[in-house]
């Protein structure tokens, strides 16, 4: 049986941050799941802040760091990717936005995608819908139907009889992303199709 690979982005700023711990989560809840049907699994995780002044330098040169054409190349080749923000503004990061728009808008092509977002209210939780899902729709990505926000206050809260609590939440959302991460075809690369990464990024210059 073939190894999955899957690759969490963050694009937390701090360290610790809330949204690295709610990737770590997400992938821990989608490791388990294909444990439990007997897949090996190899993860990885890409820390936008460590990419920040490569992703700017790319915008103005036109040419990514090696660093950076290593992460990208890192989630376009994965099997899933669970990708998590924190809000600013009532939406995505800037960094992570950034980030995304260098991802040719074929590569993520039916790849099982996770969202997730981190805020300090609850109020902001409706970025899942009308900011990251349109995003990966784009991106035609296959987005799972759980998402996870997770507010300040959700951390180390259990739910009550009416809202699950954050592990509930989360372990939903990594066990749906894990079972369609299971059951995507293999899919055998074609030379034609395959488009080398500098013609990508030209393609993706519009000035």
């Amino acid at each position: 049986m073939r190894t999955l690979k899957l690759v969490a982005v963050s694009a937390g700023l701090s360290s610790p941050s809330s949204t690295r711990l709610l990737a770590d989560r997400l992938l821990q809840a989608a490791r388990y799941r294909l444990a439990e049907q007997e897949y090996a699994v190899d993860v990885e995780v890409v820390e936008l802040r460590d990419l920040a002044v490569d992703i700017a330098n790319n915008f103005v040169t036109g040419f990514p760091s090696g660093r950076l054409r290593e992460a990208i190349d890192t989630v376009t080749g994965a099997d899933g990717v669970i990708a998590v923000t924190p809000v600013f503004t009532a939406s995505y990061s800037g960094l992570f936005k950034s980030f995304f728009d260098l991802v040719d808008p074929t590569a993520l092509t039916g790849t099982p995608v996770l969202i997730g977002a981190t805020g300090g209210t609850a109020r902001h939780s409706l970025v899942l819908d009308h900011a990251l899902r349109p995003l990966f729709a784009y991106l035609r990505a296959l987005t799972v139907p759980t998402a996870v926000y997770a507010a300040s206050e959700d951390w180390g809260s259990g739910g009550d009889e009416y809202t699950e609590g954050l592990p509930a939440r989360i372990n939903r959302a990594g066990y749906e992303f894990a079972d369609a991460v299971a059951a995507r075809p293999v899919r055998e690369a074609n030379e034609d199709e395959v488009v080398p990464f500098e013609r990508q990024l030209a393609d993706l210059r519009l000035d």
